[in-house]
């Protein structure tokens, strides 16, 4: 009986591993999307950085906001520019797998 139990079994086993994406799909999924506001907006399709906004302040000068260069950055170092508060970048709550496939990712496209 066991035997049988083990024979149907396995190719459900391949079958499931085959299912799962990679760290890059994952990473690039939770870049493009992680808690519903893309990391892509604001620091470009392979985290070049780009401008956000444009204004012109009380004195009449143009001010840009731009999403700061992150290609470059250590894991340690992107780790806790997401965990920390700023004023214009939303929190995320990532977990540190979900950072480290980020990070990969963002690794890849350089």
């Amino acid at each position: 009986m066991n035997f049988y139990k083990l024979i149907f079994l396995l190719p459900l086993s391949l079958i499931g591993e085959s299912d799962f994406i990679t760290d890059l799909e994952y990473g690039e999924m939770l870049y493009n999307n992680p808690r519903g506001v893309s990391c892509a907006l604001c620091h470009g399709k392979n985290g070049e950085g780009k401008d956000i906004v444009e204004y012109r302040n009380r004195e009449d000068k143009l001010v840009v906001i731009r999403g700061t260069d992150i290609r470059y950055k250590t894991f340690d170092n992107l780790k806790k520019t997401v965990a920390r508060n700023h004023r214009i970048m939303p929190k995320y709550y990532l977990t540190d797998e979900e950072v480290k496939v980020i990070y990969k990712y963002l690794s890849s496209r350089k």
